[in-house]
Parts: structure tokens; C-alpha cells; sequence
């Protein structure tokens, strides 16, 4: 079959999970602080979405979406000097619309699709267009979003390793912008979080995927073998750890840098397999084996991860919890006639969007499930109570 059609095949299904999902979720606390805070490039373009196909999960989603797509078509390009042979590039195409934070950044209204596409365009532009071209798009990424902040702190490495005065002079002016608009916030003592931000690391891409993610620029270090998308994913990775030692991170700003390893790593895995006769290609079989299954049944658990609460016995674990309850419980008080609650300030932001407006005519409380309270409103998955809560009219008479 034509590698080309494998390619639209796998973003064709890719694509229908995604808005699959996107059906089942919700919008989340953080996603509505995001629509309904301080402008920004990201609540741009979702109004814009939710402008002309109505305000919906669709609509909400669909910018992402579309960013996504772009984003498996750039690493496809990319991947074209690492890996010439078309069936790998497909492999490895597969395996990033696996990852689980490519999944979770292809369908959540957050800075990690954005940055990740970000950085695909520009890697992708770097090596095909004169640097004036480069220089525009960098200087745009200074107030699109915060998370490119640290693209400018890799690119003064980058610079001065290649000892480009200009490129060099022009990432620090921009560096300097991007902390002074959004800042980075560096605090605290050494409290150990280094653990916590490698298991992170390793839930984000899957503990096969990231150890070979690092093992593969180590490799390229020693080697050196070492280019810009080498630059880009090390200098950000070792940054994150360092200041893991001192505070709390938030790898979803950080995970992104370290997706743009891949066809990296890639091309190191390729090289090794092919360079042994076939005897000796079964250790590489076997890790790839099972990387993939790893993915798959990650993939299968998001996409069905409603089925979980059916063994939890505390439905708030959930890791998609935050992204539940709020558009069934809409439903379910648009079907009894009510268009307003008073209620708590993060459900009551996520009941907007769907049309539920905040007032003093009904109170909405959550109650709590192990304690068992009488509630009049109950939300279930698979026959299991996930949220209760009493909705109250009050009489101002």
C-alpha cells in the first residue's frame, strides 16, 4: 500500500478517537479559566472556533484538534532527514498519536498542543528558510504563549555552541521579553521532586518510550552527533530536572521540548537494529513490542475511561475526573427548567459553558458519595454514582 495512504488512514482514526473523546468529556476548570480569563492567543482562536460552530464540546476542541493534525504532518516531514525509509517514519508517526501526552494535548484547550505544534513549525522552518523568515516566526511565538519561553533559553545554547553572535544576541533580547511577560518562577529550597518529575516524565510518554528518549540523546552527546532538535529537547529536559530539586513542576510546559526527541530517538533505535545481523535483532524486536503495547493499551484506557469508575471506589481519583460531571449535570438541570444556580466558583465556571449562568434563585451542593446523603441530583457512569448533589429554588418572598 502507498505510504501516503497508510499515513491519512492512521490520522484519519486518530482523528475520529479524538473527536470521539471529545464528545465524552466535559469542560474542565483550568479549559474555563482559559475561555474566560485574560485574553490570550489560545482563547483566540477557541472563540473563534465556538463563534462559528456554536458553543459546544466540538467547537471547544477543535482548534487543538486541528493543531494536532498539523503536528503529525510536520513530525512526518521532519522525520525525512532522520529516518529516509518511509515504513519508519510511518512507525514513528504511530507511536507519537500514541503517546499519552500527545493524546491528552491533542483534545485539552492548554498550552501543551500549542507548543508543541509551535515547535514543529519551527524546527521544520529552520532548515528550509533564510533566518529573516526565522526571526519572524520566533519574534510571534514571544506573545503567543508563555510556554515558548523556553525555546529562547535553548536557542542562546544552541547559538553560542554554533557561535552565531546574532542569533545568540537575538534569543537573549527575546528570552529577556518572554520572563519579563510572563516571568519564571524559580523558588524554594532543595525539597527532592527529581523522582517525581522522572515519573512524570515516564507517564507522559511511557517508561519504554522515555528511558529510550533519554538514553538516545545521551547516545547523540557522546556521539556528537548534535543538531538543533538535539539542542531544543536537552537543553529544556535538563533545565526542568535542575530546578526539580528546588520546587514542584509543571512538566506539561516542559514535555513538549522532549516530544521533539523523538524522530531522534528513532533514528538511534534504526541505526542499532540495522547495523546487527537478524540474529541478534531480537532484544530490539522485544522493546519495541512492547512500547507499542504499552501504548495501545493506553490508548484504550483513555478511550474508554469511563469504564474505570466501575472499579474505584472513589470516583475523584479518576485521572479524568476534572474533565467529567459538569455538561450531564447541565442536562439534567436544563431538564427540570433551570438555567442558574449558586454554586462553587470552579463548577459554577464550567456550568457556563454550557449555559447554566450563576444566581440566587437555585443553590446547587455537592454532596459527599462514601457518607451517602440524600440528593436529588445524581450523576452516574456504568450504572455508578460519580457526583451527588441537592439543587435548592430559594424563595425571595
Amino acid at each position: 500500500m502507498n505510504p501516503r495512504y497508510i499515513l491519512f488512514l492512521i490520522l484519519g482514526v486518530d482523528i475520529s478517537i479524538l473527536f470521539f473523546q471529545s464528545s465524552s468529556l466535559s469542560i474542565s476548570y483550568y479549559e474555563s479559566l482559559i475561555l474566560y480569563g485574560d485574553l490570550s492567543f489560545l482563547q483566540f482562536i477557541t472563540k473563534v472556533s465556538l463563534y462559528f460552530f456554536g458553543s459546544n464540546d466540538f467547537a471547544l476542541r477543535l482548534p487543538m484538534i486541528i493543531m494536532h493534525t498539523l503536528s503529525v504532518l510536520l513530525l512526518y516531514k521532519i522525520s525525512n532527514k532522520y529516518l529516509p525509509s518511509l515504513r519508519d517514519r510511518l512507525w514513528l508517526v504511530l507511536v507519537f498519536v500514541l503517546l499519552p501526552g500527545v493524546i491528552s494535548s491533542a483534545i485539552l484547550v492548554d498550552s501543551a498542543g500549542l507548543v508543541i505544534f509551535g515547535l514543529l513549525l519551527f524546527t521544520y522552518l529552520y532548515d528550509r528558510y533564510p533566518k529573516k523568515y526565522i526571526y519572524i516566526i520566533l519574534s510571534l511565538y514571544i506573545v503567543i504563549d508563555a510556554g515558548f519561553v523556553y525555546l529562547f533559553l535553548a536557542l542562546i545554547i544552541f547559538a553560542i555552541y554554533n557561535k552565531d553572535k546574532v542569533f545568540f544576541l537575538f534569543n537573549t533580547i527575546a528570552l529577556s521579553i518572554s520572563v519579563y511577560i510572563y516571568g519564571i518562577e524559580i523558588k524554594g529550597v532543595p525539597t527532592g521532586y527529581f523522582l517525581d518529575a522522572i515519573a512524570v516524565y515516564s507517564a507522559i510518554f511511557t517508561p519504554v518510550v522515555f528511558v529510550y528518549i533519554f538514553y538516545s540523546l545521551y547516545r547523540k552527546y557522546l556521539n556528537k552527533d548534535i543538531d538543533i532538535l538535539w539542542f531544543i529537547s536537552s537543553v529544556v529536559f535538563i533545565f526542568s530536572l535542575i530546578i526539580s530539586f528546588r520546587q514542584r513542576v509543571a512538566l506539561e510546559h516542559f514535555a513538549p521540548y522532549l516530544i521533539l526527541a523523538l524522530p531522534l530517538a528513532a533514528q538511534t533505535f534504526y541505526h542499532s537494529y540495522r547495523v546487527r545481523l537478524k540474529i541478534f535483532r531480537t532484544r530490539y524486536k522485544l522493546v519495541f513490542i512492547v512500547a507499542l503495547i504499552l501504548l495501545v493499551i493506553n490508548s484504550i484506557t483513555v478511550l474508554f475511561n469511563k469504564e474505570l469508575y466501575y472499579f474505584m471506589n472513589k470516583p475523584q481519583n479518576h485521572f479524568a475526573y476534572k474533565m467529567h460531571v459538569a455538561k450531564e449535570l447541565a442536562n439534567e438541570l436544563k431538564s427540570r427548567g433551570i438555567r442558574c444556580v449558586q454554586t462553587e466558583h470552579r463548577m459554577s465556571n464550567r456550568l457556563k459553558f454550557y449555559g447554566i449562568t450563576n444566581c440566587t434563585s437555585y443553590t446547587l451542593i455537592e454532596n459527599d458519595l462514601k457518607k451517602g446523603a440524600k440528593s436529588n441530583v445524581t450523576i452516574s457512569y456504568k450504572n455508578r454514582a460519580v457526583y451527588i448533589a441537592n439543587v435548592t429554588e430559594i424563595n425571595t418572598n
